[in-house]
């Protein structure tokens, strides 16, 4: 089912097109501007703002905390009546090391709380932390998507204590902060997000689609380039 939209979108592939060019736009609009360095890193009403920023365009709901249950797979993300009290916990987390700032990140994500677009404002959110605390940010095109898709895919608490062990392992690919590598890491980031809804598209195709006998990946291709995306 595809979320109520300002833009007035009902198809899920299109919505996800539109949010992905959108919010990039945003994300550069952020750095450039310079917003970001007014923002506070590490607490939520940052990371409200992020969100706010990302997606006004798009969502009535983008900077407010959801008030809606959800979930992943069999995986419930905090539930609501406990999620303004999980977020003060999260925000009073240390992050002046890097393992720190991971685990910060890996508990935000737990808590998701957002209806959509959890991912993009909380990698933001996180390279704002490594900024501050260490003038450093993740190269996110050094990070191997799949890596990272599958790492997030998993049901917290399911590997124990590795998963933050895991997320900083993957994350350990940090460079000098500069303009030019956010960038070019948010251009990463934004089709990791990208590539992750697209993979579920194409599951949700309907049957008897005859899908030619190649790759998964040019089998994206082909579905989105058909329906001109």
């Amino acid at each position: 089912m595809t979320l109520q939209n300002k833009l007035g979108i009902t198809s899920s592939p299109e919505l996800a097109q539109a949010e992905e060019r959108i919010s990039k736009k945003k994300a550069l609009a952020m750095f450039e501007s310079g917003l970001l360095d007014t923002l506070e890193a590490g607490s939520v009403s940052s990371l409200l703002k992020i969100h706010q920023e990302l997606f006004g365009d798009i969502y009535d709901f983008a900077g407010k905390i959801r008030d809606v249950n959800i979930a992943k797979g069999n995986f419930r993300f905090a539930p609501v009546m406990y999620l303004h009290a999980a977020l003060e916990n999260i925000e009073k987390m240390p992050q002046n090391t890097f393992d720190q700032a991971i685990e910060k990140y890996v508990e935000m994500n737990i808590a998701h709380p957002f209806r959509e677009g959890n991912g993009r404002a909380t990698r933001i959110w996180l390279d704002l932390i490594l900024k501050k605390e260490l003038g450093k940010v993740i190269d996110w095109s050094k990070v191997d998507k799949e890596d990272y898709l599958e790492l997030i895919n998993l049901v917290p608490g399911t590997i124990g204590g590795r998963w933050q062990l895991e997320y900083a392992r993957l994350f350990r690919r940090i460079t000098d902060n500069s303009k030019m590598l956010a960038v070019t890491g948010l251009k990463q980031s934004d089709f990791m997000t990208l590539y992750d809804a697209l993979k579920m598209m194409i599951a949700a195709v309907p049957e008897g689609y005859e899908w030619p006998d190649t790759p998964t990946d040019e089998r994206m291709d082909k579905y989105l380039e058909e329906h001109g995306l």
